[in-house]
């Protein structure tokens, strides 16, 4: 089940059983929301002087390759090794990958960061998307953690065994968000708004403290939905999420797309909210390549950011978070390559630029950028476009108005992605041709924004009041990295088979 079809399966494979677990992820890893691009050749340059760079410092300091990967100068190594194929973009050194003391004083340093990851994932215990979970058996059965092989695979052990340890153990995220995605068939959703909001007053109850928030997904124009955000409102929300192509699990049988500028239909929706003191309304755009225009012509229209402007302008006490920024160019001819292309050409890069050119259009201050999807896929395939990203947002939103979202779990533990923006800087030449600021130190005011600030402010949360300098999920991950933490280094999505 799921966008993908059995044709584009039999070409993927389940990206935790792809080669030697790296820090980083060595081709792009998408969920069924798009068809992942093939592993190019400067990514298999990146996997062959990781591997290189990663044998060598590993008989160096005694330990296995694999080992290596899991320490803090095993995620030094990955980053030499991009900056050794792509040009100095981040901030490691070879002196950090080989000697541990350093790294682990750097990772130290920052590991009690304050982060929160507002845009996560798992699903359903009764999924019918079995690709997902017929995935996660062969995991359990190639034996990655040897409490999950032989027994059965189902969401629940996810959410707490791998979901759980990915997020909140092996990252330095101390807060996330937990998502949802609708479709027309009601078995199909990722999570319904009830078992998000029974998972939030679990995890939170079980640490004690504010760790997780929730959202409800609304879902204009399905049979009897107004009725169905009201139910919503009352098991209280953090923040609302819509689609506005639909059902973007089965695209070919998508019935009700929306516009975000619909008076009639939605705006009734958006009183509803206000009612109910939630202010947050995050919005699937984006993430629907050229190739997709021809196959679903009928939501090619729904899918950019079009309708974004006259929603926030004709409603300004609400916050609308654009997830995934809007960015174009995933999946089936859409490689990275081709958006960093674009922007060399022309400065711009489908849709992104459209949303950040809002609040100036508009003159509004409430649209904001997340990040999702784009800096994972970016990153790991050009990332001269993962700077190129964050330079256009922030010049046309303001560092204020771009909130951190990783998408995981189907990215794996957060932690690469995390350390992938506190590394990496914008170049000099890109800086003075855009007139983009600098992105600065891992923990300088930008990228403490990006992590945080801003998000901690749209949901107006309060970290010293809310989250207790050792809460029970501190005092487990005390535990735990006393014990000698072993990061998975898996991704939990597709990638593309080698030839």
């Amino acid at each position: 089940m799921g966008f993908l079809s059995d044709d584009d399966l039999a070409t993927l494979v389940p990206s935790e059983l792809v080669g030697e677990p790296t820090p980083i992820p060595t081709q792009i890893v998408s969920s069924d929301e798009y068809f992942p691009a093939a592993q190019n050749a400067r990514q298999r340059e990146v996997e062959a002087r990781l591997l290189d760079i990663g044998e060598r410092l590993a008989k160096r300091q005694g330990v296995s390759r694999r080992r290596f990967f899991q320490t803090a100068s095993g995620m030094a190594a990955a980053f030499v090794a991009m900056n050794e194929t792509y040009g100095n973009l981040f901030a490691a050194t070879t002196a950090e990958a080989a000697t541990p003391e350093l790294a682990d004083a750097r990772a130290a340093g920052l590991k009690d960061q304050f982060i929160m990851d507002m845009h996560t994932h798992f699903l359903r215990d009764d999924t019918r998307l079995t690709g997902f979970v017929n995935m996660r058996r062969a995991v359990g059965k190639a034996g990655w953690n040897p409490e999950l092989a032989g027994k059965p695979q189902t969401i629940e052990d996810l959410k707490f065994d791998n979901y759980f340890k990915e997020i909140y153990l092996d990252s330095d995220t101390k807060v996330a968000l937990i998502s949802s995605a609708p479709s027309e068939i009601v078995q199909d959703w990722f999570l319904t708004n009830e078992m998000m909001a029974a998972t939030r007053e679990k995890v939170n109850a079980k640490a004690g403290s504010k760790r997780m928030f929730a959202h409800a997904i609304f879902t204009p124009g399905q049979p009897g939905w107004m009725e169905a955000l009201d139910h919503a409102t009352s098991l209280g929300p953090d923040s609302f999420k819509g689609y506005t192509i639909g059902d973007n699990t089965h695209k070919a049988s998508s019935q009700h797309p929306w516009r975000m500028d619909d008076e009639k239909l939605v705006y009734p929706a958006y009183q509803k909210m206000l009612d109910a003191g939630i202010r947050n309304v995050c919005v699937h755009k984006g993430l629907f390549p050229p190739s997709l225009d021809r196959r679903f012509p009928n939501l090619r229209g729904y899918a950019d950011v079009s309708d974004v402007g006259q929603a926030a302008h004709d409603w300004p006490q609400l916050n609308f978070i654009i997830y995934h920024s809007g960015y174009r160019h995933v999946g089936e001819g859409a490689d990275p390559a081709e958006a960093m292309a674009e922007f060399d050409r022309t400065g711009r890069i489908a849709w992104v630029s459209d949303l950040a050119e809002i609040a100036e259009l508009y003159n509004v201050n409430n649209v904001y950028g997340d990040l999702g999807q784009i800096f994972a896929n970016s990153t790991v395939a050009e990332p001269r476009l993962a700077a190129a990203l964050l330079g256009v947002l922030i010049k046309g939103m303001g560092a204020d108005h771009v909130t951190w979202g990783t998408d995981a779990v189907w990215t794996g533990s957060p932690q690469w992605q995390i350390e992938g923006l506190r590394r990496l800087e914008i170049p000099e030449e890109m800086q003075k041709r855009y007139g983009f600021a600098p992105l600065g130190a891992a923990d300088g005011p930008v990228k403490t924004a990006i992590f945080s600030g801003n998000s901690a402010r749209l949901y107006k949360f309060e970290q010293h009041a809310a989250l207790p300098m050792s809460d029970r999920f501190a005092e487990l991950k005390q535990q735990y990295e006393a014990a000698g933490p072993v990061p998975s280094n898996l991704r939990y999505g597709y990638v593309q088979r080698s030839p």
